[in-house]
């Protein structure tokens, strides 16, 4: 009897049992599925780059060749909702980035749960070693993030101690994270925005995790055309080209600019800045925001 069920099994199972409790393949054994990705090891984009994690890390040279790394990791402060509007629980929490200077960048990020997998979204700059506190969504799919930083032109060395509330909102189409005005009414399409449409306004600079504001409101504009540019600021008229491939945005070297002198003139950090630019984005508050390489910075237009 015991003999005539071990061969039942053999033919249903396909496995023939031996007598120390082993079993030996007796036909092709189902290969075990791979187990999901989830949000520590899908892929991110920080500044136009992708950035893929492993276990919560990456690490790349900060160029070919180059002994210097830029290391990415998974910090936590994570927070579920449904981001696009499909019922399904998707993630935002934040990263950070040491790009091998002492600057250890903090970025927020999403994680949406498509039928095809997780998709992680492009990442959005918070600040330069500043202290974070909780993150949520909102049941209207935005994002609050809470932190601590510093005071403008306070150093590094001084502890973060001023509160701020950063909202934030993905767009599922192009997977960025605009900054949404508080008390804002009514919203901007970043996928319908371009950098030709208007001309822009700067109001805003973090270069190093320090924060640069324009002195003179106003003052500092830009406006793209075909491949050309041209730019007010607080002492001349700034001309020059550019080129766009996607997101990626390089300023051409050697920007023309008239000859006017003005004492205290913020020109230089200004056009300083354009030349380190190396992507851009639009944000569902209708503003342009340049990053600069090396994931130092950025520049916000109006």
């Amino acid at each position: 009897m015991n003999a005539r069920i071990t061969l039942l099994l053999v033919t249903a199972a396909g496995f023939a049992s031996c007598s120390d409790g082993g079993t030996e393949q007796a036909g092709t054994r189902p290969s075990t599925p791979a187990a999901p990705a989830d949000h520590k090891n899908i892929e991110y984009s920080i500044s136009g780059q992708r950035i893929r994690l492993v276990d919560g890390v990456a690490d790349a040279p900060a160029a070919p060749g180059s002994a210097a790394r830029i290391v990415t990791r998974y910090f936590g402060n994570e927070a579920r909702g449904d981001l696009n509007g499909d019922g399904r629980e998707d993630l935002a929490f934040l990263l950070t980035q040491e790009p091998g200077g002492s600057g250890t960048f903090f970025y927020a990020v999403a994680a949406l749960d498509l039928p095809s997998g997780l998709t992680g979204s492009q990442a959005t700059l918070i600040g330069d070693r500043i202290a974070p506190q909780a993150t949520q969504v909102r049941d209207d799919a935005i994002i609050v993030v809470t932190y601590a930083d510093r005071a403008p032109g306070e150093p590094f060395t001084t502890p973060p101690s001023v509160g701020k509330t950063l909202w934030l909102k993905l767009d599922p189409g192009t997977m960025l994270l605009g900054e949404v005005v508080q008390n804002f009414e009514g919203e901007a399409d970043p996928s319908s925005m371009r950098l030709d449409m208007k001309t822009w306004t700067w109001v805003r600079a973090v270069d190093g995790g320090s924060e640069l504001v324009p002195r003179q409101a106003d003052a500092f504009t830009i406006t793209f055309d075909a491949g050309t540019f041209s730019a007010t600021t607080d002492c001349n008229r700034v001309r020059g080209g550019y080129e766009t491939q996607g997101s990626t945005l390089t300023f051409s070297a050697g920007m023309a600019a008239t000859r006017m002198f003005c004492a205290d003139s913020q020109e230089n950090a200004f056009t300083g800045l354009l030349a380190r630019t190396a992507s851009y984005s639009f944000t569902s508050r209708g503003e342009l925001v340049l990053e600069l390489a090396q994931n130092a910075g950025s520049m916000t237009f109006r």
